[in-house]
């Protein structure tokens, strides 16, 4: 470890961090140093600072940094490497890709899951897991018992059990081949039941849960060219998926999966723009907050280049997706969360290394101005799923 990577060490864990309140509303930032952007490229940072995790107060005004402390983490996969049990008290982070030993201009899959303490002040890592290789997406039930982790390097679902502070793996699930590409697992409300994403063989794999028994159906949807990030809705009435396409300049859709439909299947899909990763829905279960690239991600001299992303937000109407405002927002955009009243929605920007604050009223969605840094590119933002 170098001098400045030493000392960026130390200043975040002497951090001086507020003591989380007893009922706090917090939502997190995984933010990943390892690569940057560089003209439409992705570049391996050479002696990076550690990665981190960023703890936001939500109910402050504006949203406030309560901590920060180093936990590995990646921007590949998903913006979704990051869950909150839903009493608070734990954080689960995974690090899907870590430097190679062999070669540090090169990336190889991590297999690290952190389990943070959110109550200790500051939060602290409590111990580290494994689960497969290319640790991406990770959700916790709404019951806060179980955990499910997509490998994206291997085909496979880790499951985790979660007892208080207690985190233990409990077994694995094959879904594909280590080319499926599986990206994001998501729960629905009554956590019988588990959505698959599989952005190599463009599928969506339906899981049953029991207990901490999880089996693939054998059943799988189909919605769009790679389907990445997921999310349910609190009610339970349906699911939406980013359809991040092939990047190649076309527009890319979201489709809307009715989970109450027997069986459940895909009813709509609509068209965004270049790239949507991060995928959030309200939590009154009314509208989709969905993080465009837009082409900020690719080259200046690209076609397809524009110089900022966009948040989309669509409403769930009758069955159907309809498109209803967007705000810009930064390069390379990754994760969205909404605060618990629905009115406020965070953006991870990984260039500017910024959280983006915007407001939403249910007509308009606004930019407040309000950018929080973080120590790193924001890979993921997320909050508890109650």
């Amino acid at each position: 470890m170098t001098i400045t990577t030493r000392s960026a060490f130390l200043a975040l864990t002497v951090l001086v961090a507020a003591v989380l309140p007893v009922r706090a509303e917090i939502a997190i930032s995984a933010n990943d140093n390892k690569v940057v952007l560089v003209n439409g490229a992705t570049q391996v940072v050479q002696n990076p600072a550690p990665d981190t995790v960023t703890v936001i107060e939500l109910k402050a005004s504006p949203p406030r940094v309560l901590a920060e402390i180093p936990v590995p983490t990646s921007v590949v996969g998903p913006p979704l490497s990051v869950a909150i049990t839903p009493d608070e008290s734990l954080a689960l982070v995974t690090s899907a890709m870590r430097i190679d030993p062999n070669d540090s201009t090169k990336q190889v899959p991590d297999t690290r899951v952190s389990v943070v303490d959110l109550k200790a002040s500051p939060p602290r890592v409590l111990t580290t897991l494994e689960a497969g290789a290319g640790a991406a997406g990770v959700s916790i039930n709404r019951q806060g018992t179980l955990a499910l982790v997509a490998n994206r390097s291997e085909g496979t679902v880790s499951v985790f059990a979660i007892q208080g502070p207690t985190v233990t793996a409990v077994g694995k699930v094959t879904i594909g081949d280590a080319k499926s590409g599986v990206s994001h697992a998501a729960f629905t409300p009554d956590g019988k039941t588990a959505l698959v994403t599989r952005d190599g063989d463009d599928r969506i794999s339906v899981l049953s849960v029991d207990g901490t028994k999880v089996e693939h159906t054998k059943r799988d949807l189909n919605a769009g060219l790679r389907p990445y990030g997921i999310d349910v809705a609190s009610t339970g009435a349906f699911a939406a998926v980013a359809n991040i396409g092939r990047g190649g300049g076309d527009a890319d859709t979201v489709s809307l999966i009715d989970l109450r439909a027997t069986p459940m299947r895909v009813v709509d899909t609509i068209t965004v723009g270049q790239t949507p990763e991060g995928i959030k829905v309200s939590p009154n279960g009314k509208y989709v907050a969905v993080v465009v690239m837009n082409g900020s991600n690719k080259a200046k001299d690209s076609p397809f280049f524009n110089d900022n992303g966009k948040l989309v937000m669509l409403e769930i109407r009758d069955g159907t997706l309809k498109k209803l405002a967007e705000a810009p927002i930064g390069h390379w955009s990754q994760g969205a969360a909404f605060s618990a009243d629905g009115k406020t929605v965070l953006v991870g920007n990984m260039v500017e290394k910024t959280v983006q604050v915007l407001s939403w009223d249910g007509k308009r969605l606004k930019d407040t101005g309000v950018k929080i840094s973080v120590n790193g590119g924001s890979a993921a933002v997320r909050t508890a799923e109650k």
